[in-house]
């Protein structure tokens, strides 16, 4: 086996740590072409759809990509941006706020990069250019403050699979989850309390959280279980009563069950049992998407107000907010803590060894 090789590579080039965000991907444009490449790579992951490939694939092709690129390239349309994708920009402004952010500390030590689980910039691409610049230690930010097999599991699985084929492979720190790290918590907490100072408060936030398989959660995936934490310590943090808001779960596909209760429904049920107002909050977004922006405060608006709700606010995802940069550069800070400490103790050491020799 031949494996990659770094043309770049100098004996002498100054080693460097490297940090990499990712998110899920996004097409490229807001059109069915575009759109059905896109879905073809992502919903032939396996980790995304566990059905057999003799079973899956056939549907895939033969309907799925048949039928749904164009209403999803339609979806994409009514959010596109001068700059392209929401997900896309929001990415690229964290990664820009992160930079400047480990840049007091760390100077140009420090690389940091993004990089999309499906579609562009690939994961094979950024981790070749990482390297090329010199990076031997490499921290992995997968914007998934929640673990799940099909999202962070899967960007664990595209990267070791990558570093398969690579002759050197750097020093890695991958971080599978931040649900409950104190930063992430205040992030969002401030969010929805910036939010109601400007637009009040309504009578029930809605945590809305994408979706998964029930049968996830039966067979040990803990993201139903951080997401409930999230949800818990945000409401502690605000100082809300039990019945002042609701957690919820979103995007489900297919005919299986998947975790509920489901967004859209509580959102249809809610002015039946007199809630007049509701704002939602979708904690496990790192950026607003399609998901957000034409899911949520697009067609699930229309279904509150259609039920008979009265107002209905979405306050929108983290994106490059301070409070986000400031969250996701303490969580990498603590990463990085501990090479400096490998590094401090081994020059300590080092030196040690030097003055027990002089002595002799």
């Amino acid at each position: 086996m031949k494996y990659l090789a770094n043309a770049a590579f100098e004996h002498a080039q100054p080693r460097k740590t490297g940090v990499l965000i990712t998110n899920l991907g996004t097409p490229e444009r807001a059109e069915k072409k575009a759109v059905r490449r896109f879905l073809r790579e992502f919903l032939s992951d396996p980790r995304v759809v566990e059905i057999p490939r003799l079973v899956w694939l056939p549907i895939l092709y033969g309907i799925i990509l048949n039928v749904r690129p164009a209403r999803s390239a339609a979806a994409y349309a009514k959010i596109w941006t001068d700059r392209g994708s929401p997900l896309l920009l929001h990415t690229q402004d964290q990664a820009a706020g992160l930079k400047q952010a480990l840049a007091q500390g760390h100077g140009d030590d420090i690389v940091v990069d993004y990089a999309m689980r499906y579609g562009e910039p690939s994961l094979a691409s950024v981790l070749q250019r990482l390297q090329e610049q010199g990076v031997d230690r490499l921290v992995v930010l997968p914007l998934y403050p929640h673990y799940s097999c099909a999202t962070t599991g899967s960007t664990f699985d595209a990267i070791a699979a990558n570093f398969q084929q690579r002759r050197w492979v750097p020093d890695l720190q991958f971080i599978g989850s931040y649900h409950d790290h104190p930063q992430y918590i205040s992030a969002v907490a401030n969010s929805i309390r910036q939010f109601r100072e400007q637009h009040g408060s309504a009578d029930k936030l809605v945590f809305s959280y994408h979706g998964e398989p029930r049968r996830y959660l039966d067979q040990g995936d803990p993201y139903h279980c951080q997401c409930l934490k999230t949800t818990r310590l945000i409401a502690t943090e605000l100082g809300l009563a039990p019945e002042h808001y609701i957690t919820t779960f979103q995007s489900r596909f297919g005919k299986a069950e998947w975790l509920r209760p489901y967004t859209d429904e509580t959102l249809g049920q809610l002015p039946k049992e007199g809630t007049e107002s509701v704002q939602v909050i979708c904690p496990g977004f790192a950026a607003d998407c399609l998901e957000t922006l034409e899911e949520i405060a697009m067609e699930n608006r229309d279904i509150f107000t259609t039920a008979g709700g009265k107002r209905f606010e979405y306050i929108p995802c983290l994106n490059s907010d301070a409070g986000h940069i400031t969250a996701l550069a303490a969580i990498v800070e603590e990463r990085l803590a501990g090479w400096r400490e490998r590094v401090g103790h081994a020059q300590e050491t080092a030196a040690l060894a030097l003055a027990a020799g002089a002595k002799k």
